[in-house]
This record gives C-alpha cells, sequence and structure tokens, in this order.
C-alpha cells in the first residue's frame, strides 16, 4: 500500500502536500505529513510500529492511549490553574477514520499518526548547563504527570527491560558458553572489564532490593529518556515535551533519573575512544538535578531520595555489563560496525561509572541540597 494512501485513511483535514522520511530514530519507521487547506497547516508524524521490538502493536496503542489521555486532562487541569512557567505539551493520538487509534496495512503492519510538537526540537547531546537544566525540567514534569497514574492500567511493553539482574542472568549464561570463554581468554581488556562486574555484582541488585523491601514503590517511567527525546521550545528555551512513549511503563523513576544522568553527562558520548575524555560531568549533573527536583520534588519520598546517587551509578553499570555481554555473545544484539565495539562501548560506560564512584560525595551533595 502507497504511504499517501494509508496516511489518507487517518482522520486529517485538509490536503496532503507533503510526506517524507523524518529523523533519525532506530526503531519505527517514521515520516512527517504536511496537510494543508486555504486557513491552516497541520504537520504530524506517520510511523510503523516495528515488531521486531514491540510484538504486540496494539498493546503499544492501548498503553499510549492510556497515558496521552491521563497527561492531556492534567495539563489542562494545570493550564486552567494558571501555575505553570511555560506551555506543557504532549502528542496527541490522530484517530483513523474508522475510529481506531491506528490502521494495520494489507502486510498486517501496524501504523499511528500522531501530532508534531511544533516550533521545537531536541539536541543529540547536551549543549550547555542550562539545556542539562531543562532537561531536568521536562523529564521531572513527566514524571509528575503520570506520578498518580496506576502501573496496572499500563501493560507492560518490554518486560525486563531495566531489569539489572536479569541482564546479569543473561551474563552469566554467556560466560557458560565457549565462545565467550576464548573471548575472555584471549583480551587483557576483556578480563579486566569481566573482574569490574564482578567487583560490583551487588550493584546489579540495589534498587531491586530497596522495592522488594518496600523502600521504594513502583511507579510509571519512561523508559527513554534520552536527550534526543526532550523537546525545547525554539522561541523561550524551556523544556515543552518528553516524546517516544513507547517505553513508558510500570518500574521505578530512579531508572529515568539515572539514565538520563548518563547520557547527559557523559558529553564525550558512547563510541568515545580515548577514555581519558570520559568524565562525569558534574556541571551539567547539577543543573539537571535542580530542573528535575523543581518538577519532581513534591512527589518523591524521602526514601526516593535516598537512593538518587544509587541510580546515576547503576545504569552506566547496567549498559556496559548490557554491551559487554553481547561482545562475549557474538554482537547478536546491538548494532556494530567492527567486531570490537560493543567491548569499547562497555569501557565507556564503566569508565563512566569510576568517574561517578570517584564524585561521590560531591554528587551526594547536591542531591541533598536540592
Amino acid at each position: 500500500m502507497e504511504l499517501s494512501v494509508l496516511v489518507n485513511r487517518f482522520n486529517v483535514k485538509g490536503r496532503l502536500v507533503s510526506l517524507q522520511p523524518f529523523g533519525n530514530g532506530n526503531i519505527n519507521d517514521t515520516f512527517l505529513a504536511i496537510y494543508r487547506n486555504t486557513f491552516t497547516e497541520t504537520q504530524v508524524i506517520l510511523q510503523r510500529i516495528n515488531r521486531n521490538v514491540f510484538p504486540e502493536p496494539e498493546v503499544i496503542m492501548a498503553n499510549m492511549h492510556e497515558i496521552t489521555k491521563h497527561c492531556h486532562e492534567k495539563l489542562e487541569a494545570d493550564a486552567r490553574a494558571g501555575t505553570d512557567d511555560r506551555v506543557w505539551q504532549m502528542p496527541r493520538i490522530v484517530k483513523a477514520k474508522d475510529a481506531k487509534d491506528y490502521v494495520v496495512d494489507d502486510n498486517g503492519e501496524t501504523w499511528r499518526l500522531i501530532t508534531r510538537i511544533l516550533s521545537a526540537h531536541a539536541f543529540d547531546v547536551a549543549q550547555s548547563p542550562e539545556h542539562a537544566l531543562e532537561c531536568g525540567a521536562a523529564l521531572g514534569h513527566f514524571h509528575y504527570l503520570i506520578s498518580d497514574m496506576s502501573p496496572q492500567a499500563i501493560r507492560d511493553p518490554l518486560p525486563g527491560f531495566h531489569v539489572t539482574s536479569g541482564y546479569m542472568q543473561d551474563y552469566d549464561a554467556t560466560l557458560a558458553k565457549t565462545g565467550a570463554r576464548e573471548l575472555l581468554g584471549a583480551s587483557m581488556e576483556a578480563k579486566r572489564l569481566a573482574k569490574f562486574i564482578e567487583e560490583r555484582r551487588d550493584l546489579a541488585h540495589c534498587l531491586e532490593k530497596a522495592q522488594a523491601a518496600g523502600e521504594l514503590t513502583k511507579r510509571m517511567f519512561h523508559g527513554d529518556p534520552k536527550v534526543n527525546n526532550i523537546m525545547i521550545d525554539d522561541v523561550t528555551g524551556k523544556g515543552t515535551a518528553m516524546i517516544d512513549l513507547d517505553t513508558v511503563s510500570p518500574g521505578l523513576v530512579h531508572i529515568d533519573f539515572g539514565d538520563a544522568l548518563r547520557s547527559i553527562c557523559n558529553p564525550a558520548g558512547e563510541e568515545e575512544t580515548n577514555l581519558a575524555k570520559v568524565i562525569f560531568d558534574e556541571d551539567l549533573c547539577t543543573a539537571f538535578c535542580k530542573g528535575y527536583m523543581r518538577e519532581a520534588g513534591a512527589f518523591l519520598t524521602d526514601a526516593d531520595r535516598a537512593y538518587l546517587y544509587d541510580s546515576i551509578r547503576l545504569l552506566p553499570f547496567e549498559l556496559g555489563l548490557r554491551f559487554f555481554q553481547d561482545y562475549l555473545n557474538g554482537n547478536v544484539y546491538f548494532k556494530t560496525t567492527q567486531p570490537e565495539q560493543n567491548l569499547n562501548r562497555a569501557r565507556v560506560q564503566f569508565r563512566l561509572c569510576e568517574s561517578i564512584e570517584a564524585r561521590e560525595r560531591s554528587i551526594r551533595h547536591v542531591l541533598e541540597r536540592l
């Protein structure tokens, strides 16, 4: 089915004047559709939901329906109260002409249409402490929006996602394979990374143990709070929206908090080969935390706050563990362009973890003051 025919199965007013590939996402095929009539222009995002990642697209759309409905109602109530310093936004699902939230094409593929956040864009890396502060504010406000949403209202789109103990089990199973043992035996660097993991095994369970003990409460989290999922208003420079809601699921907000800082506070990026350049930027961390606490501080408990440092340390460890396990397993999960790429990615994340550990006292001091 031609895309122009497919997109016109959705309920959009006006004439379709442009339909082009959009963005640089790695999961869903994404297109920007522009409609015009005599008076207005409408821009919407057409996406094919990738069944290889999300085998039940209807679950993804049912979740998105509940999440956006809940958040839009809360946003409208807050706007009427007039207490915010900006206009917060969230994508809206555009209904198909048969009133469903999605369209299934002739090949059985599931497509959706959502509104585009206009006059705003995202960055691939943190631009400055001011930008980091706005990223923190946007994530904190999103957590506030979904903080009173029942986890039972959502089906987990990716069971096991960000469950560090599960990744540790995968790692242990991989170590039992002949190929993995051969890679370890042939590389001093691989042996060093394996030793790094063994010395921090307990870290993998820290948040899960706290939850099991009743110290931390499962709420909802975004699941992928990287900097290019945070929209910044072109006019005001303020955070205005979180996008890419497919991984929103029941869990601990600490996962998002740690993962956002993992990506924002490493200016060198995940592919850096010179480990001397990999550091945890405390200025970016401080700014992000200020923005986050301004929006989310009201619903965080003392126990929530007590485990924030652990989350900052855990998430680079978790990602490094996943990269290293994939390297030992033959690079079957993460895309690579050369055999040692996942090994180097793991080195970067573990170096970032070490940088965080070296700054524990000052990071905790920042968190205690907020």
